[in-house]
């Protein structure tokens, strides 16, 4: 994606993510969804609940 370069280090392992926010403007849809994915891929080892608890804690907080 233009605007957006990935920094790797000797072992050719991605560190770090560098974002032209002047570039990226006009491809801001493109730049939530790859937030979204990234976010997703750093939640994917964490603790899960099933749908029926979450819906009991979601209506205790009185958000449902």
């Amino acid at each position: 994606m233009k605007g957006v370069n990935f920094i790797a280090d000797d072992r050719s392992e991605v560190k770090s993510v560098v974002i032209d926010l002047k570039t990226i403007k006009k491809n801001a849809e493109e730049v939530h969804e790859l937030i979204d994915v990234l976010v997703a891929e750093s939640r994917k080892e964490g603790q899960t609940i099933n749908w029926d608890k979450a819906k009991k804690l979601l209506a205790q907080k009185g958000k449902l």
